[in-house]
């Protein structure tokens, strides 16, 4: 076998391995997990307001870089040994360098654009107790209404009884005291505060 096609090879399974983890995880393809030792070098910063130490981080080595390598080693590789007087020697040099500045330039990608936003998920930021709402669906007296209230950015809605069983009319303030099974218990706002 002769090195252009040794260098080709590495090209073509580099940009389909690519191509295939792309379009598995755009079209959400079935996909197997392959997990690799790694060290885990971390994207700088600290993410998220008020969760204190946490950063997220990418390992350098993972299936995206490592494809990348490939994929830019077998194509200058192949380019070298094809349309240059260059030595073995050199044009494997060449092509590592080149292999790592892609794999380098995808990792930063990743870790300066598409993880910038990323944190760990805290359950306390989804705990539903002490969430204050407000009813926009009237609770009768022992029985059922709704809530609406804002969490981690977003609005939730659910089912909602009154703790001490008596009838909360639409827009009261409340603050949720449990939640079970689906349900939250609530109180008015202004007996809490009180």
């Amino acid at each position: 076998m002769s090195w252009a096609i040794f260098y080709l090879v590495c090209f073509l399974v580099g940009v389909t391995l690519s191509a295939l983890s792309f379009m598995g995880g755009t079209l959400h393809l079935p996909h197997v997990h392959v997990h690799v030792p790694h060290a885990h070098v971390p994207h700088g910063g600290h993410v998220g307001a008020g969760h204190g130490n946490q950063s997220a981080d990418m390992p350098f080595f993972n299936f995206a870089t490592i494809t990348a390598f490939l994929a830019w080693f077998g194509g200058s590789g192949y380019l070298l040994t094809r349309y240059s007087a260059l030595t073995v020697t050199v044009i494997m040099l060449i092509a590592v360098i080149v292999g790592f500045a892609g794999a380098t330039f995808i990792f930063l990608f990743v870790v300066k654009f598409l993880m910038r936003h990323d944190c760990e998920l805290d359950p306390a930021d989804f705990d539903r107790v002490g969430v204050l709402g407000r009813v926009i669906s009237p609770i009768r007296e022992g029985g059922t209404g709704e809530i609406i209230f804002s969490q981690a950015g977003t609005r939730h809605t659910c089912g909602a009884r009154s703790e001490s069983g008596e009838a909360l009319t639409k827009d009261t303030e409340i603050v949720v005291t449990r939640y079970e099974h689906g349900i939250a218990y609530v109180r008015k706002w202004e007996e809490m505060s009180a």
